[in-house]
């Protein structure tokens, strides 16, 4: 079933706009925002982790070529561990917002929570990126952004198999861990109570 590609019923401005590596114990976490056109259509776009690696690169191009304006940005593990994951996580998708060449009247946020660094409208949508058509677009772009920067980062430290789990916490980066410890890429705050505070 296709996306339903707009949230307002009056032509407007929307941006789409999803995470990716929230849950990681390495690497940054990464933001995408997208504007498609308002009559634009696709029904190959669905939410990335529906999708398969070459399919996803696949619509990464085409993302990139249809959109009116899209931008990704990441914030790093050191900085993630200054403001919490929740935190970096809502300031990289404002910072992705940001950087688009276009100004969006309504942002969609997928998920629960955010808040607007840009005087910009926004809802938040539960399961957006399974809904929204430039929601799951973002997921996309920054799902394979993502992606693309944890298997370089592979090369650097091929012990902790990141081309395969992409830093999240899967039994043999653990056990990598367990023996080597962590490198200058994982994340030191995870122990912490206060990952999902949300203070501005």
């Amino acid at each position: 079933m296709a996306l339903k590609p707009h949230y307002s019923s009056i032509p407007t401005v929307e941006c789409g706009c999803d995470e990716v590596g929230r849950g990681c114990l390495a690497g940054p976490v990464c933001a995408a925002a997208v504007i498609f056109p308002y009559d634009y259509k696709n029904e190959e776009i669905n939410d990335s982790k529906q999708l398969t690696e070459h399919k996803r690169n696949l619509l990464r191009q085409i993302i990139e070529r249809d959109a009116l304006a899209y931008a990704v940005a990441e914030v790093s593990e050191t900085d993630i561990d200054k403001m919490n994951i929740l935190r970096a996580s809502i300031h990289c998708m404002n910072l992705a917002i940001g950087q688009l060449a276009v100004k969006p009247e309504l942002i969609l946020v997928d998920g629960n929570r955010f808040h607007d660094q840009w005087g910009i409208p926004y809802r938040c949508v539960v399961k957006g990126d399974a809904t929204y058509l430039s929601i799951a677009a973002a997921s996309i772009l920054a799902k394979t952004y993502r992606d693309a920067l944890m298997n370089r980062l592979a090369g650097e430290f091929p012990a902790y198999d990141w081309e395969h789990n992409k830093g999240y916490p899967t039994p043999k980066h653990i056990a990598a861990v367990n023996q080597y410890g962590l490198t200058p890429y994982h994340r030191k705050s995870f122990h912490l109570k206060n990952q999902l505070s949300l203070d501005f």
